[in-house]
């Protein structure tokens, strides 16, 4: 089976080295996003699923557009059975949907209909699931709307950051997509239509989502910690300035949102509960313990966060 991948950040990187690593397949191309400034210095970086591209060997393609029907000449000089797609980022024309004999299969994040768009792992721990999981779907031109081929399922950890989920649902999406393809294959999959009662979206998640607000429940707290770990990270204030907070653990013990109730562990009162906060990052310092932020900083019971 030919195959073109198209694929940008690591959630992508998986899946393509799976399928490389199967001598029945032939990934033959592998579609990405141009090359894009990053950090500081705005150096000129290539996504992930290039640079696993080029150490297998694999040519690597990044068009701008689809619109002017270049790449789709591109894809159609490969004449692949199938186009794999994972967080690629582009919205794909009907021409290029319809170009391989089993179309474009697209791996994605959460068990559809749930979640659909572009954040569905940190939206899941940001809204305290207990499962996700990632899907196999046979894309359409709607987004993520497509029928359901495969899914596999997953509990996600009390305390699971969505960095861990992520690099997870990765491996997962990899396992799930060498099954799909082979089932495919066969002819052993019946395609399952999406129910569209059932379905939530899910946009990208920016740093309006970073205050915490105490008023609002442990659990509540604890799950934006977690759900914004690595990026773009929960934040308060403490003395004055900010500080992020990128893990925490859930207390029952209660008191007066926003008061610190304990120092030794560092816990805060919430709208219902208190939460234990494990590690920071006090602004324009490394990422620490509680403990060690606690040895170069005065606080005391009673003293009030996030003002």
């Amino acid at each position: 089976m030919k195959i073109i991948y198209m694929g940008t950040p690591d959630f992508a990187v998986p899946a393509l080295k799976r399928l490389n690593d199967v001598d029945k397949y032939e990934v033959c191309a592998v579609f990405t996003q141009p090359d894009k400034p990053k950090g500081r210095k705005m150096i000129m970086t290539p996504p992930d699923v290039k640079v696993c591209a080029n150490e297998l060997g694999i040519p690597v393609y990044q068009p701008d557009t689809f619109k002017d029907g270049k790449a789709l000449e591109i894809i159609n000089s490969y004449e692949p059975d199938v186009i794999v797609v994972a967080a690629y980022g582009k919205i794909l024309p009907k021409a290029v949907l319809d170009a391989p004999k089993f179309g474009c299969v697209n791996i994605h994040g959460s068990i559809l209909p749930k979640y659909r768009g572009a954040a569905p792992i940190q939206q899941s721990v940001l809204n305290g699931d207990k499962v996700t999981g990632v899907t196999a779907m046979q894309m359409d031109v709607g987004l993520d709307t497509g029928d359901i081929l495969m899914v596999k399922q997953t509990e996600i950890g009390e305390n699971e950051t969505s960095g861990e989920l992520f690099d997870r649902l990765a491996e997962l999406g990899g396992d799930l997509i060498v099954e799909t393809l082979e089932k495919l294959e066969n002819g052993e999959i019946i395609p399952v239509k999406q129910d569209e009662t059932l379905a939530s979206h899910t946009s990208k998640i920016d740093k309006s989502y970073c205050p915490i607000d105490f008023s609002k429940s442990a659990q509540e707290i604890h799950n934006q910690i977690r759900g914004l770990n690595p990026w773009p990270v929960a934040i308060t204030k403490i003395l004055g300035k900010n500080v992020k907070i990128f893990s925490s653990r859930v207390c029952t013990k209660g008191g007066s949102e926003g008061t610190i109730i304990s120092i030794n562990p560092l816990m805060v009162a919430c709208g219902s509960g208190s939460i234990e906060i494990i590690e920071l990052q006090p602004e324009g310092k490394k990422r620490m313990t509680s403990e060690a932020f606690l040895a170069g900083h005065r606080l005391n019971v009673g003293d009030i966060i996030g003002e």
